[in-house]
């Protein structure tokens, strides 16, 4: 009997101990968190790492479901359900009617045969990239990842195939930092049920009920964000949490409609991935739109945009090489290479990075269009790239007649002229980007090294020379820095000037 009653007093003990050791094991695991999901915790984090701050420009993608119909823009999925547009007109004339074949009829249509990440990332290195990736999930509720959360997913259904796992890889392999862009929050329908307010709801599918975006089936209403908001941020987080354990990105890009969350949801997704982040010993950056997160924990993305002046404040743009749309359409207008690399001098000389989108079609065939300009991209930076990779702002950033009005998103094009000249700095050497040739032999003046801009602060000049030109003549005076150009043409699109200055 004493020794039945041992037995049990040694089993609860045993019990005990082992509640103790998980309850130690639970503390252990949390104190290993080095962050908590309060904004003052948060912005112990440096939200601007340092290989971001030297990358400079990274390409991603918008590819996915919404290639598919390759029709207007990418806002086909929603216009598409709004009687009276073009995109509604099209859909009947060339599918039928919606509730014959609705948006998520596309989805075995997305088969994405031609994909191949490693010529991707090729093609990408060959442009001059330092990072990159593609669109997680877009608007349309679609995730190119292996979602266990997401049955709307690239591995389960369409292609079959783990996009994201695939670019991961790739990038990884090259040694390119990773981007996952998240553009969900438009997803979820907040004008459920009332079909007053379909053009005034900012999600992306309208509520309409003759049409599938009302489905309550329990698969149609989750691509359609028909669902009940606590299931929808459930989702959201869950997803976020996915992508990060399973592929690690660099950088986690958001699109507009944060506002569409709480703010505890949002703390708890910055504090997962900044704790991901310290156990993987790495920098991660996260990018926000208009103000949708704290500047205390991630950088600013001006869509279309750039700043006016020179910011202390590291930032991204986020541009498309194409006109029109972010996703492919048959008739597709595109950017030139000039332009382009003018937009990354203006916003590396102001201190902001260039992430530019491509446009594959669906399936996964980059059009020789658009690798055309990647890759003359690519050239010019081959040659003038010392004046873009790891870089820092000067005294100023720019000089010349074309004029930005203001700082924001969705500016005007801008055609910048031989006189615009941007300024950049690495060590004891500046960098002068012309945007434009201005001629063979010719004299040309930087005013921004005058007494009158720098003051006392008009450094010594050594010695002046083309990137890819070799040294050319100069004189340092009150009125600035006189320059005569080559003999021979460098460059149509843009050159840069080596100002080489110390003791």
């Amino acid at each position: 009997m004493q020794y039945l009653k041992n037995t049990a007093i040694l089993f609860v003990l045993l019990i005990l101990a082992c509640g103790r050791s998980n309850q130690q094991e639970s503390v252990d695991e949390l104190q290993k968190e080095t962050y908590v999901a309060d904004w003052d915790s948060l912005a112990k984090y440096d939200e601007t790492a340092e290989w971001f701050k030297d990358a400079k420009f990274g390409i991603y993608l918008h590819w996915g479901v919404l290639s598919v119909p390759a029709y207007a823009n990418d806002w086909y999925p929603r216009n598409m359900h709004i009687e009276g547009t073009d995109e509604y007109r099209h859909h009947v004339e060339t599918y039928g009617e919606h509730s014959e074949f609705g948006y998520h009829d596309y989805v075995p249509m997305f088969k994405a045969e031609e994909f191949d990440a490693n010529a991707w990332t090729d093609l990408f290195v060959k442009a001059g990239a330092k990072f990159g990736g593609i669109v997680a999930i877009h608007h349309d509720g679609w995730s190119n990842w292996d979602s266990e959360i997401n049955p709307w997913n690239s591995v389960d259904m369409g292609p079959e195939r783990d996009i994201v796992g695939e670019l991961e890889n790739a990038f990884k392999e090259r040694d390119m930092k990773f981007v996952t862009t998240f553009h969900k929050a438009r997803n979820l329908q907040i004008a459920q049920q009332d079909s007053t307010k379909w053009l005034d709801d900012t999600s992306y599918f309208p509520y309409n009920p003759e049409l599938p975006t009302s489905s309550e089936d329990s698969l149609l209403s989750i691509m359609y964000g028909n669902i009940l908001k606590e299931q929808f941020y459930k989702n959201w987080l869950g997803e976020l949490k996915e992508v990060i354990d399973n592929y690690s990105p660099d950088l986690i890009y958001f699109d507009s409609k944060l506002d569409k969350l709480p703010d505890s949801l949002k703390r708890e997704f910055v504090a997962y991935y900044f704790n991901h982040a310290e156990a993987k010993d790495k920098q991660v950056v996260i990018t926000h739109k208009e103000g949708e997160l704290p500047k205390s924990v991630s950088l600013e993305d001006l869509e279309k945009g750039r700043m006016k002046d020179k910011t202390e404040e590291f930032w991204l743009t986020d541009e498309t090489v194409s006109v029109g749309s972010w996703s492919y359409t048959n008739d597709l207008g595109l950017k030139t290479s000039d332009e382009i690399i003018d937009l990354l001098a203006d916003i590396v000389s102001k201190n902001g990075a260039l992430m530019l989108n491509i446009s594959p079609k669906a399936n996964g065939v980059i059009p020789q269009n658009q690798q055309d300009i990647l890759l003359e991209i690519g050239e010019w930076l081959d040659t003038n790239g010392e004046a873009i990779y790891g870089t820092r702002t000067w005294e100023v950033y720019g000089e010349g007649p074309t004029k930005q009005e203001r700082s924001g998103m969705f500016l005007d094009k801008l055609t910048y002229t031989a006189e615009d000249v941007r300024y950049t700095q690495k060590g004891e050497n500046i960098y002068a980007i012309f945007l434009g040739w201005p001629g063979n032999n010719k004299r040309v003046t930087l005013s921004s090294f005058s007494q009158e801009v720098l003051g006392t602060n008009v450094p010594n000049v050594n010695s002046v020379s083309v990137l890819g030109g070799g040294e050319i003549a100069y004189e340092l005076n009150e009125q600035g820095l006189h320059l005569t150009t080559p003999a021979n043409t460098i460059n149509e699109k843009a050159f840069v000037v080596r100002i080489s200055t110390g003791d």
